[in-house]
């Protein structure tokens, strides 16, 4: 009989970024050698009395369904720009390489995706979550990061994901944010923390159970995107990103059989779930189904000064444009006494609001007096899955393909093989 650390599968190969800073440190766990750094110095890398201007430490070789560790990093930054932004050391498998990125360094992994998938699944959630919570999950950020792998933009083309006038600023943050790399390791494409974070057997069962699916939609793989809490209702893409359609991210109540009626899955307070999808750091946040925020008229004026790097004077409204489905901002107006500008899409929106993010763009504006009260619904994008009613269905007895089915509707589950490397 086999023994599953005898069974070797081929994997996609991606890079992911890790960090960026003027002086990285390091250890690689084949040689015991102790913490190594590599510094930025006039365009190339100094590495141990010399200058490269690039450094690789390829991974560990040996059989085994998934890679061991093969090095470390020291101060990686994880939330970026969110309140509990925290320095940790991550250990990661796979390929370590270091390059020039304008007056800093990079350090990229080159990994597998399925054991990039242990950890994307286990850094978005805990590891000891429901087995088909998980499963769903390792399902959308396989299918996430394969449409980024075969949707890599030909050298030297950009799309554009910026529209500029002297009445607006719209603005969103997608694939061509990364030149260097595929993805990086934080909220913007998929959270990505490395081996520490998938302890136990759950998270590879999930992975090994799902192994190469993912979801298509018309022969195409879905650009299956998710969120932490739609707030109640899920949100369309083009909302968020560019103006652009896909069937299988509408929307729709977060509801058994989208029923109006019925109460939303996310809408819960029950601990044992919330522990599954919140990690520590997130549970430091409770208040992501309703929340509420607060300003009075100059901390907003100055809030928004700093944030946009516009002087409006002092705000005197902000005025709701456009909004998509779920009752998120893509469109907002600013009004100070100096200056009038609609800025978006919804990112844009919570990042101007608020000294990080707002928690969503899902939000009404009111005044009382000089007093501004923002009452907002749910936690990041809204679009696709979301992952507090997703634990909330697994928990119920759903299956990972009813959760896909609840989430992106009209989609095919199917086997991929590798397209990326041939």
């Amino acid at each position: 009989m086999l023994d599953r650390n005898d069974i070797i599968r081929q994997q996609p190969l991606l890079s992911v970024g890790i960090m960026t800073a003027r002086e990285i440190s390091f250890e690689l766990v084949s040689d015991g050698g102790g913490v190594r750094r590599a510094v930025w110095s006039d365009g190339r890398i100094a590495f141990e009395g010399r200058q490269y201007d690039e450094l690789t430490f390829p991974a560990r070789s040996g059989g085994g369904l998934f890679a061991e560790p093969s090095f470390v990093l020291h101060d990686v930054t994880i939330g970026v720009s969110v309140h509990w932004e925290r320095k940790v050391t991550q250990t990661f498998a796979g390929t370590l390489k270091i390059i020039v990125n304008g007056d800093s360094l990079t350090a990229v992994n080159i990994v597998g995706v399925e054991d990039y998938l242990l950890s994307v699944i286990s850094s978005e959630m805990k590891s000891t979550a429901s087995l088909e919570f998980l499963k769903a999950h390792a399902v959308i950020s396989r299918s996430w990061v394969m449409s980024r792998i075969l949707g890599r933009p030909s050298k030297g083309s950009r799309r554009s994901t910026c529209m500029v006038s002297d009445k607006e600023i719209i603005r969103w943050f997608d694939q061509e944010d990364h030149s260097l790399f595929d993805v990086c390791a934080d909220d913007h494409c998929q959270r990505y923390q490395g081996c520490t974070m998938a302890v136990g057997e759950t998270v590879r069962t999930a992975v090994e159970q799902t192994w190469g699916q993912v979801l298509e939609y018309e022969g195409r793989i879905c650009d299956a995107r998710f969120s932490k809490c739609c707030g109640g209702v899920s949100e369309t893409f083009g909302t968020c990103w560019e103006d652009a359609s896909h069937p299988y991210l509408q929307a729709l109540p977060d509801t058994p059989d989208h029923s109006a009626e019925e109460k939303p899955f996310c809408d819960t307070s029950d601990e044992a779930i919330l522990s599954q999808v919140l990690n520590d750091y997130d549970l430091e946040t409770r208040d992501f189904f309703r929340w509420t925020v607060e300003y009075d008229r100059k901390s907003l004026s100055e809030l928004i000064r700093a944030r946009s790097g516009i002087d409006f004077g002092t705000i005197r409204d902000l005025v709701p444009v456009e909004r998509g489905g779920s009752g998120r901002i893509s469109r907002l107006l600013i009004k100070g006494d100096a200056a009038e500008l609609v800025v978006g899409k919804e990112l844009m929106v919570r990042r101007w609001l608020s000294p990080s993010h707002l928690k969503s763009s899902a939000f009404d504006v009111s005044w009382s007096g000089d007093n501004l009260v923002l009452q907002g619904k749910g936690w990041g994008h809204g679009a696709g899955l979301c992952q507090i009613g997703a634990a909330v269905m697994a928990s119920r007895g759903y299956s990972y393909s009813q959760i896909l089915e609840h989430y992106y509707p009209g989609s095919s589950l199917v086997v991929i093989n590798d397209k990326t490397n041939d």
